[in-house]
């Protein structure tokens, strides 16, 4: 039976990726105003960052509705026939109404397609590396619950830590306080931030400066890791270079089986801002 992986934009995917695994993303919006764009489809990411610089209003995000899931459905059933298993790894439900927006849409279709909806408890490539997995397992013959099995160990397991440039996306997209946001800017303390297990943005540490942040989250990767083989994504916005100097460190000092760099989209770019550094990893 053929087995479809379906997600979210703000699984920040590459294109390219998803188009060669059949991984299906129905898109978010993000609004400048009465400027609406979806997500990865009408504004890119390198789109979405300048014009983030560019303008004085800041941007706002809203989920698909239940009709734009219930579509995404009908298609993947159109395509791959009435045997085809639909496996939807959504963006957290503490973020996002993006969860409960494909429950919906499947209970209006269910009777006819055999869909799977998972609240991810996570955000931007944390899943979307999750998905990819996923999509591969697929391409291998695995059975829907051996890929159910796998996808349940991962999120259960996956690290996830990032450092923000600045907290002010974060404290206007009321995702932390005010206090907090005023707090870290004077003293340059740079909270190193993660994902708490229902999936809501909790802080795991705060030390003064990127470079001591980043060696703090190093540290809690091997305490993880413990020396076995890993799978590796170092996630950004805006900050290639940085990025990548931090992907090559990690191949240095873990055993990666698989890597990506990947940037952050416009949804998630929305509520972090630009200069967001993120390391995502579980073991192989």
């Amino acid at each position: 039976m053929p087995i479809v992986i379906l997600t979210d934009s703000a699984s920040d995917i590459d294109a390219s990726v998803r188009e060669s695994l059949g991984i299906v993303a129905v898109p978010l919006k993000v609004m400048f105003g009465p400027e609406t764009y979806q997500d990865g489809v009408t504004i890119s990411s390198t789109a979405f960052f300048e014009k983030l610089s560019q303008s004085s209003v800041l941007p706002t995000t809203s989920q698909p509705s239940p009709l734009e899931f219930a579509e995404a459905y009908k298609a993947i059933y159109e395509k791959y026939g009435k045997d085809v298993q639909i496996i939807a790894i959504m963006l957290s439900a503490a973020l996002s109404g993006t969860y409960q927006s494909a429950m919906i849409a499947k209970s209006m279709l269910e009777e006819s397609i055999d869909i799977t909806v998972i609240d991810s408890r996570k955000a931007s490539y944390v899943h979307g590396m999750i998905c990819v997995d996923a999509a591969k397992a697929a391409q291998e013959g695995k059975s829907k619950q051996q890929i159910l099995d796998r996808i349940d160990r991962y999120l259960d397991e996956v690290q996830v830590y990032f450092i923000v440039d600045t907290l002010e996306f974060l404290q206007k997209g009321g995702r932390i306080g005010r206090a907090a946001a005023v707090i870290g800017s004077l003293l340059n303390i740079k909270p190193i931030l993660t994902l708490d297990p229902v999936g809501y943005v909790s802080a795991f540490d705060k030390v003064r400066g990127t470079k001591k942040a980043l060696n703090r989250v190093l540290e809690a990767l091997q305490e993880y890791s413990q020396g076995k083989p890993v799978k590796a994504a170092v996630l950004h916005s805006s900050v290639p270079d940085q990025a990548a100097e931090i992907l090559e460190r990690i191949k240095q000092e873990f055993q990666v089986a698989d890597s990506h760099l990947e940037e952050i989209g416009p949804v998630i770019g929305t509520h972090t801002g630009p200069g967001l550094l993120g390391i995502v990893m579980v073991k192989a």
